[in-house]
């Protein structure tokens, strides 16, 4: 599931993975391909505060439409 997410109707980022683990959901941010093989963020969060307050608010808005 991609989740797309609109900041103060300035800014949206599309493409954040929602993943289902065996410790339950986390988000990954998107990201891109790079020549050597490895995957590196093209957006992300600089601290682990904002971090947690987008994980949170994306897995309650998933949830919140999973319910209907």
């Amino acid at each position: 599931m991609d989740a797309t997410v609109i900041f103060d109707d300035a800014l949206v980022i599309h493409n954040i993975k929602i993943i289902s683990s065996d410790e339950g959901l986390f988000i990954a941010m998107p990201s891109r391909k790079m020549t050597n093989g490895e995957f590196k963020d093209v957006v992300h969060p600089i601290s682990k505060d904002f971090r947690d307050l987008l994980t949170r608010n994306i897995i309650e808005q998933y949830n919140a439409e999973a319910v209907k």
